[in-house]
């Protein structure tokens, strides 16, 4: 059975972990405040979630998730991530974040900010520009007129294909921005952003968004 680690357990995590259960994966997750705060959300889900350290979370993670602020990306476990696809979340808000020089001036991304702390792992822009709420709720089955889609990026192409996977299993298209340099399209404050779009409208959104919003 694979494992999906999940670091950051916020309403994104949260959320994921109750898609990925759905889904039929045994889920790890953890939280900065100690496995005993996630009682109530293991009591949901039963025992295909565990609460864990984000240390034990990374190990036990065949694939993993991190959500959780940028300011806490130091924090995220590099060796037992290393050789791991990582899906990204992170959204950059200064408000909360602190300014980041390097993004404000539009030289990285989000993403490649985790890609660099995590140079062995194989990051992949995941789950960024959907509400909460919406990952459980939206999702149609495939070809249904409408159908939204949901926005990646990623180096590594086993990557694209996993997200790719878990995205229609959910109920949604999968629009690729590219590599991991492309993934500000799908930033805060870009036209894909929260947005609910078909495969076509996002396509057209990742190519009218301007690097410097």
């Amino acid at each position: 059975m694979t494992t999906i680690g999940i670091i950051g357990a916020g309403h994104i995590g949260s959320a994921l972990a109750r898609a990925f259960s759905g889904l039929g994966y045994d889920v790890a997750i953890a939280n900065s405040r100690g496995p005993e705060t996630l009682a109530d959300l293991v009591a949901e889900l039963g025992p295909t979630l565990t609460a864990a350290t984000a240390q034990d979370a990374a190990a036990a993670a065949d694939i993993a998730v991190v959500t959780i602020p940028l300011s806490a990306l130091k924090d995220v476990p590099v060796q037992p991530l290393a050789g791991k696809i990582v899906l990204d979340t992170n959204n950059y808000y200064f408000e909360r974040d602190g300014h980041i020089d390097a993004l404000d001036r539009g030289e990285t991304t989000t993403s490649q900010l985790l890609q660099d702390h995590l140079p062995a792992s194989k990051v992949v822009k995941a789950f960024n520009q959907i509400l909460a709420p919406d990952i459980n709720t939206t999702g149609l089955p495939a070809g249904t007129p409408d159908r939204r889609a949901l926005g990646t990026a990623s180096d590594h192409e086993d990557g694209i294909e996993f997200i790719t996977g878990v995205y229609d299993a959910l109920g949604y298209d999968t629009v690729s921005a590219g590599p991991l340099s492309e993934s500000w399209r799908l930033e805060r404050d870009r036209p894909a952003y929260v947005t609910r779009q078909t495969a076509d409208e996002l396509r057209a959104n990742l190519a009218i968004a301007s690097r410097l919003p």
